[in-house]
């Protein structure tokens, strides 16, 4: 096989002949003085060894010198070739960053199995997927247009929340008028004997057709009808209480499903604030019936009030504890405020000895308040036995699992108190004994 030819060979080369020829000089001065002694031939032969050595030695290493020579040219080559091909592809290296960012981006806020929760995210195992995990403030906020197991959470008592905001409003621009009868009401009357009979005693019947005399003119009436219902006006602030607790405590909850996937400490929070706004709502839901039911008793109307708002403010405290917010005291949690709620049936029964014989619109206020009761007990139920998806694990992430129906019973029942609370309003601006 040819011999395949190195550059390295016109270098070694040159060096190797004359090697040779001073090889070729050696010998014959060696041959000339070959008659000479034995000991000086040797010493020549050692030093003609020597000096091959030493030439040897330094062809290796200039051999080697250029080797290195040439490699540092190729290194440089060569990074000046990637250096030149990396900026001519650098907007196509671009795009692809930008790309793999995108791309990045999807995948880390997606939806996690429970099996990927921390434990201050593990509240009900049956709920087998579709968890948020760790967003930032933004896409957290973005994801409540968007399906995951905390989103039909969200929007009950968002909605919830809005209806009872626009309740509010209706109640404040409308309640006056809605409750109590107004001037040009009473002059319609067929009768001035649909009055009170002290009311009806110092006026003329003429008053109400206009053609009453001089002593009892259209003008006193006037005066005197106004100032009788001003007597029979009834505080409002009780029902506004229960308005407001039942808002704090849907927003409240609004903001825990939506916000507490960000963070622990975030959730810790949010938890308590959720707490918060149930022991609120639950406090604040005694207010209209016990105030207005006991409205001519100080004593009994004030020592239940009293006593709720006391047993409202423990739920609060208890709730700010650590351990309460785990999935062991569940049932403990769903109990406790059952307890809070069931306590009004206290005050529901004492009021039927009070007025059983004399006041039927309380026996209408009775029923709903019970309808009240049986929501919020049925909502409590579902809430601390995870029904119905402990009996199909995974099949009602998004949609029918039990918090969503513990949502829309806690609405329905603050509805109907909410109804309930202005049977109780224009009873006792009929009836009286309003402060």
């Amino acid at each position: 096989m040819d011999r395949i030819a190195h550059p390295m060979d016109r270098i070694i080369t040159p060096t190797k002949k004359k090697k040779k020829k001073k090889e070729r000089t050696e010998c014959g001065r060696a041959g000339a003085t070959e008659g000479g002694g034995g000991g000086e031939e040797e010493a020549r032969l050692l030093r003609i060894t020597s000096i091959r050595r030493e030439e040897e030695v330094a062809d290796e290493e200039f051999v080697e010198n250029l080797k290195r020579q040439n490699d540092d040219d190729d290194d440089s080559s060569r990074s000046n070739i990637i250096t030149t091909s990396t900026s001519s592809s650098s907007p196509r290296e671009k795009e692809k960053k930008e790309e793999g960012s995108r791309l990045w981006s999807k995948v880390k806020y997606q939806l996690v199995k429970f099996e990927a929760l921390p434990e201050y995210l593990r509240d009900n195992e049956y709920i087998r997927g579709h968890y948020r995990l760790n967003w930032p403030l933004g896409p957290t906020l973005l994801s409540l247009f968007s399906f995951h197991n905390e989103t039909l959470n969200i929007w009950t008592h968002f909605l919830g929340f809005l209806l009872f905001l626009g309740l509010t409003i209706f109640t404040v621009r409308k309640l006056p008028t809605y409750v109590e009868p107004c001037l040009e009401q009473l002059l319609q009357m067929p009768s001035y004997l649909h009055l009170p009979e002290e009311f009806a005693s110092c006026l003329d019947p003429s008053c109400f057709s206009g053609t009453g005399s001089e002593d009892c003119s259209l003008v006193s009436c006037l005066f005197l009808v106004p100032l009788y219902l001003q007597k029979k006006h009834i505080t409002r602030w009780p029902f506004f209480v229960f308005l407001g607790g039942a808002m704090f405590c849907l927003l409240s909850s609004t903001t825990c499903h939506l916000f507490s996937c960000i963070s622990p400490h975030w959730s810790y929070l949010l938890l308590r604030l959720d707490y918060m706004g149930i022991a609120l709502l639950i406090a604040g839901s005694f207010y209209p019936p016990v105030y207005y039911s006991f409205a001519c008793n100080p004593f009994l109307r004030d020592m239940y009030l009293t006593t709720i708002t006391i047993i409202g403010i423990g739920t609060v405290l208890a709730s700010l504890l650590p351990v309460f917010e785990t999935t062991k005291y569940r049932t403990f949690r769903a109990c406790l405020f059952f307890g809070m709620g069931i306590s009004g049936v206290i005050p529901c029964i004492h009021k039927l000895f009070l007025y059983q014989d004399i006041e039927p619109i309380l026996y209408q206020t009775l029923f709903m308040e019970i309808a009240m009761g049986i929501f919020y007990g049925l909502g409590a139920l579902v809430y601390a036995t995870r029904i119905p998806e402990r009996w199909k694990p995974g099949m009602f992430d998004i949609l029918g699992n039990s918090h969503q129906l513990f949502h829309l019973l806690v609405i329905a029942g603050a509805y109907t108190h909410y109804e309930s609370g202005l049977l109780y309003l224009k009873w006792r601006d009929v009836k009286g004994c309003g402060t």
